[in-house]
């Protein structure tokens, strides 16, 4: 593998939601580039030349919308995850070697919260409240970025590999393009449990 240049690609949303199950807390981009360092020292990738690393994620939903039970309107904009996220994201994008590219986020109205369907199932179940609501969210076109993203690379033969960072089977269209283009493909699903095994089928090495 030596003198082999790789670029790593990361699923922004599951990159997140994963740290922040490990830290406790919303992961600052100091931690994670810290995370991106530690997986490129992985022995697999040993002698490897980063190209670059590449951050797949939606900027915050920018408008308002009313809870449809007390009528009380959130601007999305300035939500403390709003702010969260627009700063980790400005913070990448000026990191070295990184470059981050963006999808969509598109709201899909309310529903209720996990915790209240238990209270709600009792009997005799109570009223519903304001409070019960959470908005619905869906990211549009990150899936699509990333796999440009890869074929692009394979094509122009820009790399030798990639690293995925991602949980998400729909991935593997791209990886076997990849594959076929002869590029080597690791996987890094960050140990998630819900990893599908059509996933790893399609991968060189499975790296965590």
């Amino acid at each position: 593998m030596n003198g082999e240049r790789l670029a790593l690609l990361l699923d922004g949303g599951f990159v997140k939601k994963r740290l922040a199950e490990k830290i406790k807390r919303f992961p600052p981009a100091e931690e994670v580039t810290r995370w991106t360092g530690d997986l490129l020292s992985h022995a697999d990738l040993a002698n490897t030349h980063l190209l670059r690393t590449y951050w797949y994620d939606a900027d915050p939903f920018g408008q308002k919308r009313k809870n449809p039970i007390d009528g009380k309107q959130t601007n999305f904009a300035s939500t403390l995850e709003a702010n969260r996220n627009r700063e980790l994201m400005s913070a990448l994008e000026v990191s070295p070697d990184f470059a981050v590219r963006k999808g969509e986020l598109l709201f899909r109205g309310w529903r209720v919260r996990a915790s209240a369907m238990k209270e709600l199932a009792t009997d005799p179940p109570r009223t519903l409240k304001a409070s019960d609501l959470e908005p619905v969210f869906i990211q549009k076109s990150v899936d699509m970025r990333i796999g440009l993203d890869i074929a692009s690379l394979a094509l122009k033969r820009l790399v030798h590999a990639v690293v995925l960072v991602t949980a998400d089977a729909d991935m593997i269209p791209a990886m076997k393009l990849a594959r076929r283009e002869g590029l080597r493909v690791y996987l890094h699903t960050m140990a998630t449990p819900d990893r599908r095994h059509e996933l790893l089928v399609h991968a060189d090495r499975v790296l965590g």
